[in-house]
């Protein structure tokens, strides 16, 4: 069994080495390549997960080499959930792109090499090794974001890079302070050399300070956040949709794996500061992203300002520290990669069907693609935290723990929040179902000089055309991915309670 740990990593490496190498001989083979893959890991990664629940870990150094000197992966409840996550997010986006694009060998060996580093950053039980997959994973989602047509994307990728980088290399000094501290790498270890150094250290807090502000560049919380607006906005819709649902929450659930893995509690509860730190990210990335989304026109960019608001609550629960609140954090953490990334690829969708990309265009929407719209107005919904859908069970597992520990500030704003997240997707919803569709070109131009409504006519060529192409460039693929997502948004509602009961054994060992 332990053995499917390193294969989890090694499928989607071989596939991406086979999609690049099978485009040498012929164009456009990468797909079916990338899905033998993705179909290998998700296998792999269930049933890795069954045993992963349980009272210990499932553990694999690789090499034969003996832990803490060898490289150690690590799957318990936390990580099999990020681990088949990954698969099966990275799996679905693929009956999507099939159609909506691109299609180059190249572009889906660089998916597979950023699925492989995702799902080793969720594994791994090494730091340096975490880095090493974060890079792997940052360089394949730069070159993922440029994969677009235009200067659009290029001008994203650059300016995800740079910052990138900068939260790469903040990750990278933490480590090197925490070596310097201890001489040991593997994350149990470390954890208890760390507390035999002292948590008030100042070479332990500056490794703690610096592990975690990189990884706030990677979460994008506020006001580090200045990377994810343009990478999600400019990316072609596929890959928004991908990244949206898997790069800042593989982050936020290493982010959850330094702070309690390595650190522990009991570094919180001597650095005080650093408690309040992460409390202040979460309250002012949880306000100011929900108010940008507010202001936002494109649905794309409002979309990932939601990002850095939701991501807040998950910033807040691991503040939080204790068993609700985490258990809050997970469930956020899957459904908002179920959610978000449905939305993203129902933006895309509707664009593609009716040419609908700002706010103002979504007018009568349902009239125009109703699977699009029910789609997009389920998953809207569930990321409000309406239930029964999955987002609102996460907000009560989090506000719940908040009350718990005491953390009034941020239960009053995880309320706020919901009353914010209501607002921005509220007007969305009001004009796809309450308001009547634009009139088409042919229509407006039969319209009665005096103003009146347009005569029924039929379609010119031009218009009849547009439309038939825009309509050919959906497949059955693209709306079956929204519907399941939108399904699954409802599903795992339902299913989240049993979830976070199966979660307690690793929650507890965490926590103690």
């Amino acid at each position: 069994m332990s053995d499917l740990a390193a294969l989890v990593v090694a499928f989607p490496i071989l596939g991406s080495l086979v999609a690049l190498l099978a485009g040498l001989v012929r164009s456009e083979t990468g797909w079916p390549v990338a899905v033998v893959a993705m179909v290998a890991q998700t296998a792999a990664a269930a049933a890795l997960a069954v045993g992963a629940f349980g009272s210990s870990p499932v553990t694999y150094v690789v090499g034969g080499f003996t832990a803490p000197f060898g490289i150690e992966l690590v799957i318990d409840g936390l990580s099999a959930t990020m681990a088949v996550l990954v698969a099966v997010v990275a799996l679905g986006v693929l009956g999507y792109a099939r159609r909506a694009g691109p299609r180059s060998n190249a572009f889906y060996a660089t998916y597979l090499l950023l699925v492989a580093g995702l799902t080793g950053m969720s594994i791994t039980g090494d730091v340096f090794n975490m880095y090493v997959f974060l890079e792997i994973t940052g360089l394949a989602a730069y070159a993922l974001v440029a994969s677009g047509e235009g200067g659009r994307p290029a001008r994203a990728a650059l300016k995800y890079l740079l910052v990138g980088t900068v939260g790469a290399s903040l990750f990278l000094l933490g480590i090197g302070y925490a070596y310097v501290a201890t001489g040991t790498l593997n994350m149990a270890d470390l954890s208890a050399q760390l507390a035999a150094v002292g948590y008030t250290s100042p070479l332990v807090r500056a490794s703690f300070g610096l592990l975690v502000v990189g990884l706030f560049v990677k979460i994008a919380v506020f006001p580090v956040h200045t990377w994810q607006p343009a990478a999600y906005a400019g990316a072609p819709d596929s890959v928004s949709g991908l990244i949206s649902a898997l790069v800042s929450t593989v982050a936020a659930y290493a982010l959850i794996r330094i702070v309690f893995t390595v650190f522990t509690v009991d570094f919180l509860a001597a650095n005080e500061f650093a408690r309040t730190v992460l409390v202040a990210g979460a309250v002012v990335s949880i306000v100011v992203g929900s108010v940008l989304a507010i202001t936002q026109r494109e649905i794309k960019r409002m979309l990932a300002y939601s990002s850095v608001s939701q991501f807040g609550l998950v910033v807040g629960a691991i503040a939080v520290a204790n068993g609700t609140a985490l258990t809050g954090a997970m469930i956020h953490l899957v459904g908002h990669a179920i959610m978000k990334g449905g939305l993203f690829l129902t933006s895309g969708l509707v664009a593609d069907e009716t040419g609908a990309r700002t706010i103002d265009a979504y007018e009568g929407l349902v009239e125009r693609t109703p699977i699009g719209a029910a789609a997009f107005g389920v998953l809207a919904l569930g990321m409000v935290g309406v239930p029964p859908a999955v987002g609102f069970v996460g907000k009560w597992y989090i506000a719940l723990g908040a009350v718990e520990g005491e953390a009034w500030p941020l239960a009053v704003v995880i309320l706020v929040s919901t009353l914010l997240t209501l607002a921005y997707f509220a007007r969305i919803l009001e004009r796809m179902f309450f308001r009547e569709a634009p009139p088409t070109p042919a229509e407006a131009s039969t319209a009665d000089a005096d103003g009146e409504s347009p005569r029924q006519t039929v379609v010119t060529d031009g218009v009849g055309t547009e439309v038939a192409a825009r309509a050919a460039q959906v497949s059955t693929g693209m709306r079956a991915t929204v519907l399941v997502a939108a399904l699954l948004a409802v599903l795992l509602g339902v299913a989240a309670f049993e979830y976070g009961q199966l979660l307690e054994p690793t929650i507890d060992r965490l926590l103690a």
